[in-house]
């Protein structure tokens, strides 16, 4: 038994949900209509170089349809898929969903909550996107509710988000995270593994930036090149600037990571797939998430190591 409550050697989401809702919950992707300030022009026209939105959409989430009725569609999908799940969080997660006035918002979040099967909301946005206005409005949603919000923050060095367009900078994802944590919201944050330039040693070495935020959850993924991104057409331009492990040697990577994580990070995932045909240059093809997930935990069993196993605390004084 890990310090998480646990029989798996990290600290799952699967867990994290049963502690937290003493059963199983399923999160329901909906496309609210959002767009992005790096898309539209208050900061970029291009977006993010890696960004394919649909690429990680469900099919039921149109941003045509209301929010109550891609949950209801929703709910349909995930009962003929998992039929163990009773209760849900709505996750709206297409482009950046904070980045609305706050009248806007409140109708959108207000809309999922009524829901009756619903237990709370997950909010996808950017680090640039929120204010005190906005992190208040989600505060005051808290009561009766779960409400969390998650970053997409893809690297804690700034010469990679330059290069990859992204519009802000780490500073800007650290206030972001804290501000919402002094909120009581729980925080989550989403990064890339092995954005062109990033080496193991640096990947593995801003997991102590991760460790000094006050966050909840992390994602993390490997590098997915996707068609009709401009990082496809710098893969085109210059393939050796970029580097894609085999499955062996990205777990052998993920599990370094894992050893240095603090041991109350919830990891909500590791690893990502996308369908075949986004994909662009190489990549693991149909391999599910489950299949790696399975493939994780057996290594780590084989080594006999976990999540926190050399995470070492700062002092308060440091």
């Amino acid at each position: 038994m890990f310090a998480w409550g646990d029989q798996r050697r990290f600290n799952s989401y699967s867990g994290y949900f049963r502690r937290t809702f003493g059963g199983r919950v399923q999160k329901l992707s909906v496309d609210a209509g959002f767009t992005c300030p790096n898309r539209d022009g208050t900061i970029s026209t291009g977006g993010c170089t890696f960004c394919n939105n649909g690429a990680f959409t469900p099919s039921y989430c149109m941003p045509g349809k209301s929010v109550r009725q891609q949950i209801e569609e929703g709910i349909e999908f995930h009962r003929r898929r998992y039929r163990t799940a009773s209760r849900y969080l709505v996750y709206f997660q297409s482009f950046s969903n904070t980045y609305a006035p706050p009248a806007r918002l409140r109708e959108l979040y207000g809309e999922a909550l009524a829901c009756p099967e619903v237990a709370g909301i997950v909010v996808g946005t950017r680090p640039d996107c929120v204010d005190a206005e906005k992190l208040d409005l989600l505060a005051e949603l808290v009561r009766g509710h779960y409400v969390a919000i998650e970053y997409g923050i893809e690297s804690t060095c700034d010469e990679t988000l330059r290069a990859v367009n992204r519009g802000h900078d780490f500073a800007c994802a650290r206030r972001a995270v804290e501000m919402a944590a002094e909120r009581g919201l729980h925080v989550g944050a989403h990064f890339i593994l092995g954005l062109p330039g990033e080496t193991d040693a640096m990947l593995l070495g801003q997991v102590d930036a991760i460790n000094a935020l006050p966050l909840t959850t992390v994602k993390f993924h490997q590098l997915q090149v996707f068609r009709a991104t401009a990082m496809a057409a710098e893969y085109d331009a210059d393939p050796g600037r970029f580097r894609f492990w085999e499955v062996d040697e990205y777990i052998d990577l993920f599990i370094e990571i894992l050893r240095r994580l603090r041991p109350d990070v919830v990891v909500e995932r590791f690893a990502s797939e996308a369908p075949p045909r986004y994909h662009y240059g190489r990549n693991w093809g149909l391999l599910r998430n489950e299949t790696l997930l399975a493939m994780l935990e057996k290594r780590l069993e084989e080594r006999g190591t976990y999540q926190g196993e050399i995470f070492i605390p700062l002092s308060r004084n440091s």
